[in-house]
């Protein structure tokens, strides 16, 4: 994509729309205007369910894809091999099930590369020691507590995971690494070691990470999380269910968060659709006027939960459709 300098801006408002962060907006500035091609990546593990969590990263990445950027989706099999995520097989199958969900999602021009067709490479495992050489434990560990599956009882291999990540960013000649907040540390490692090997620092955007339905940490494990393939009736039947308590906030409302991480960055404007009796229906432009009138009890949770359902249904029925 060659860019041209008049479009910087619009650009901009692309890649940061909906990010908790951006580091750096100088540093993302100076890449849009150069007029080069410029790629964007996330890395995924092979997980067996595909949910909203996974949605915010990947419609950034789809913005992106659309307006002109090279996307490359890494399928992070060794790296799940090394976060006790299964067998290799297990995560292979596992692996390939992901990309069709990530391609319904409308990547369809991204570049799918899988974690072992390179990361075993000579050159490649000489930078991950080189890196480990620089790296201390104490900030290999903390680099990973934030996605490490044995946080207590951390293995050897997962101090490894964070120096992969960021070689992986090297090696694929990443210009933009798009991530959850849990990838900040990681992210940050990079940007500071990676100059120091040869290879350029990485500009990251930062996604929200939502809650999970039940008010605690989203995982596979605990299934408080609304999968990108499930149908509609379990939709609903999830969201009726979830931790929506009243007069809250979104830091402490996983509906709240999906109105305004999810909802918000796919409509313009929603309507809250309510009986008549009830006040009827409101419309609202901002996800700040949502959080305002349900913090001071103008909206009843049952409303903002059968209407998130009602949207969520509506973004993914097309990635549904795609998959049957």
């Amino acid at each position: 994509m060659m860019i041209e300098r008049a479009s910087a801006d619009a650009l901009m408002d692309i890649v940061m729309k909906g990010a908790e962060e951006v580091v750096t907006v100088e540093d993302l500035r100076n890449a849009l205007t150069t007029g080069d091609e410029l790629s964007v990546y996330a890395g995924y593990e092979p997980s067996g369910s595909v949910h909203l969590g996974h949605l915010l990263t990947l419609h950034k990445l789809k913005e992106m894809q659309d307006a002109g950027f090279r996307v490359i989706v890494l399928l992070a099999d060794l790296h799940a091999y090394l976060n006790e995520k299964g067998d290799f097989d297990e995560i292979n199958k596992i692996a390939e099930y992901n990309r069709r969900c990530f391609i319904a999602t409308g990547l369809d021009k991204a570049e799918f590369i899988l974690g072992s067709s390179f990361q075993l490479e000579r050159g490649y495992m000489l930078n991950v020691l080189k890196l480990a050489a620089m790296t201390s434990l104490q900030r290999a560990r903390r680099s990973m507590d934030e996605i490490s599956r044995s946080r207590e009882n951390p293995k050897v291999s997962q101090m490894i995971y964070p120096l992969m990540q960021a070689v992986d960013i090297a090696f694929l000649g990443v210009d933009i690494a798009v991530g959850g907040t849990d990838q900040r540390k990681i992210h940050m490692l990079s940007r500071e070691y990676l100059p120091k090997l040869g290879f350029k620092a990485p500009v990251c955007v930062h996604m929200p990470i939502i809650l999970g339905l039940d008010g605690t940490k989203m995982s596979s494990s605990k299934g408080n999380f609304i999968a990108l393939d499930d149908d509609e009736n379990e939709i609903r039947r999830k969201i009726r269910n979830a931790f929506c308590p009243p007069r809250s906030t979104a830091d402490e409302n996983p509906i709240l968060q999906i109105y305004k991480d999810v909802i918000f960055q796919h409509f313009e404007e929603i309507t809250i659709e309510r009986d008549a009796k009830y006040g009827g229906d409101l419309t609202y432009k901002r996800y700040e006027d949502v959080e305002y009138d349900y913090v001071n009890g103008n909206l009843h949770p049952l409303d903002l939960k059968m209407n998130a359902s009602r949207y969520l249904n509506s973004i993914l029925e097309p990635i549904r459709r795609r998959l049957r």
